[in-house]
């Protein structure tokens, strides 16, 4: 009966994902995946960075379960901070906007990937790996691996209004 169950609660999840509905779903299971690390914006992803995003996931905290996934729900938050900051990067202007806006997404990046970091050693887990490692060598940890590095969206999903996160101001004289 138990085995039934998760089996159920696996079907239901598999059926989220696979729709892309994360915004109307509460999980019932600990196998919700995360696109994680974002990669690191480049020439080559920032047009999708700037264009796509309402079509990448974001999660908001109704669709985890109240205890047991304080990692994952720190991901998504990372993921959601990362995202409403690339949309303040992308209304940058300047003499070369492409460059203005490849700084500031950089800086977001680096930004949301940091606070993660603080956000994972302010627990009692296991901290992510990357967060372990200092300077170049967290960021080279971070933009290895990656689930999305195009910043592709999903087909068929829009992004649900995630409460606005401060904490971001872009650094145009460190470019």
């Amino acid at each position: 009966m138990a085995l039934a169950g998760a089996l159920q609660g696996f079907g239901i999840l598999m059926l989220i994902l696979y729709n892309g509905n994360l915004a109307d779903a509460r999980v019932t299971s600990t196998k919700l995946l995360i696109p994680f690390p974002p990669a690191q914006p480049t020439p080559q992803n920032l047009a999708a960075i700037c264009h796509q995003g309402q079509g990448r996931p974001r999660y908001p905290d109704s669709i985890f379960p109240r205890s047991g996934v304080g990692n994952l729900r720190r991901r998504g938050k990372a993921i959601n901070r990362l995202e409403q900051w690339f949309t303040l990067c992308c209304l940058e202007e300047g003499e070369d906007p492409n460059a203005t806006i490849l700084c500031c997404t950089r800086q977001a990046w680096k930004k949301a990937l940091s606070q993660f970091c603080r956000e994972e050693y302010s627990t009692m887990t296991a901290t992510y790996e990357c967060c372990r490692k200092q300077g170049d060598e967290r960021w080279s940890c971070f933009d290895s691996e990656l689930p999305n590095p195009d910043y592709n969206p999903t087909p068929g999903y829009t992004a649900p209004v995630i409460p606005a996160e401060t904490g971001f101001t872009f650094e145009a004289n460190s470019c």
